[in-house]
């Protein structure tokens, strides 16, 4: 779209005021996700609020009383209510099941420790909910995500956010340029969650002072191993524990119950040095371990890659920049050799412990905060 010079863009980079803007807020019923509806109704947006119901709590604990979403979808709506903004409740609960929950127990029985937050971002919130806030005929959507989109010479781009603790770039690297086009992230360049806070304290938000969510949210205890085998049954069967030199050490019930560079809770003593859970052989039902120099890995296969650069990704033979392998460490310095558009080799400088299949690498630039894309770690056959 041309503008004249006369133009100014609202602040959601609009040509137009913001009562003729519509957006679509995901709202989750947290702190974050509110107090960017309601930062963007004071500011005279035609806000919606949508908010998704993925699971039932009592269904995915078989216990009753776990009703967690209830009290999220109760406190979202009543934010709509009282800063005076529609708000719908979606029901997703077959779309999450099969998009996002099936394949976490199928890749976690599998032997890898897969990212399911990942997944529901592209699958669900990102593309589900995308098109339905275009059949509301927003403008745009907003999520209380913390990253930042930026304008650069080729169009939008996705950056980490302004507080580093905060950052939520690892869980969005899938974020496709289409979807980025119509994004919005209010929240990536405040300099702290306690600023969030104090918005919601000035907006008046009963959800000021709610805790963040910690785990997973179909997971809410962090009990992977109850949830799979509620998921699969029969999927928790007993095998050996076996040494990488061949020698079988014990027994276990299930390797679902361990995770790569797993060290406490193996239940086996008087070894003369620390072992580490090394490989999870799911065909042999075997938990493999041994010293932690065997969890470095240096070289690492990695597919369906979403590639964020403004050059096609196999337009280099080598890509000089950062990756992180896990969500809690820092960027490390890497090649990244394109193998086809979508997988690539990625080869560490300094070798990194516990990497596992079913974990995100994600990619990016070695100065400055943008993010390139990234893929799904794999085995590599």
């Amino acid at each position: 779209m041309a503008l004249d010079h006369n133009t100014t863009l609202n602040s959601l980079g609009f040509a137009k005021p913001p009562s003729e803007t519509r957006v679509v807020v995901a709202m989750s019923g947290g702190v974050d996700s509110s107090v960017v509806a309601a930062y963007l109704a004071d500011q005279g947006y035609d806000v919606v609020g949508v908010t998704l119901q993925l699971y039932d709590h009592g269904a995915a604990l078989a216990k009753k009383g776990a009703c967690c979403a209830g009290i999220d979808i109760h406190d979202a709506r009543r934010v709509a209510e009282e800063r005076g903004f529609p708000h719908y409740v979606l029901d997703y609960e077959n779309i999450f099941k099969d998009a996002v929950i099936d394949e976490f127990a199928d890749s976690y029985l599998a032997g890898a420790t897969p990212v399911p937050c990942i997944r529901c971002n592209e699958r669900v919130k990102f593309k589900e909910l995308l098109e339905t806030a275009k059949d509301l005929e927003a403008d745009c959507m907003a999520t209380g995500h913390y990253i930042q989109r930026k304008m650069g010479p080729n169009g939008p781009e996705l950056h980490s956010a302004e507080d580093a603790n905060r950052d939520q770039s690892y869980f969005l690297f899938s974020t496709t340029p289409e979807q980025l086009d119509y994004l919005r992230f209010p929240l990536g360049h405040l300099p702290s969650k306690d600023a969030t806070r104090e918005m919601a304290a000035q907006y008046g938000l009963a959800v000021a002072d709610k805790p963040d969510s910690q785990d997973i949210c179909f997971v809410p205890d962090g009990n992977y191993a109850s949830v799979i085998e509620k998921l699969r049954p029969g999927a928790a069967e007993p095998g050996e524990i076996v040494h990488s030199d061949g020698r079988v050490l014990g027994s276990h019930d299930g390797v679902i119950h361990y995770t790569i560079g797993q060290r406490r809770g193996l239940g086996i003593g008087g070894l003369s040095e620390p072992i580490y859970v090394v490989k999870l052989d799911v065909d042999k039902k075997q938990v493999v371990v041994g010293p932690k120099e065997l969890l470095a890995t240096r070289t690492i296969p990695v597919r369906e890659i979403n590639w964020l650069g403004d050059e096609p990704f196999t337009s280099r033979k080598e890509w000089h920049l950062k990756v992180k392998v896990r969500s809690t460490r820092p960027p490390r310095e890497a090649i990244i050799r394109p193998l086809t558009d979508t997988t690539a080799e990625v080869e560490l400088l300094t070798p990194e412990e516990g990497i596992s299949p079913g974990q995100a690498c994600v990619f990016y630039a070695s100065e400055g905060s943008r993010i390139f894309g990234g893929g799904w770690i794999w085995r590599g056959y």
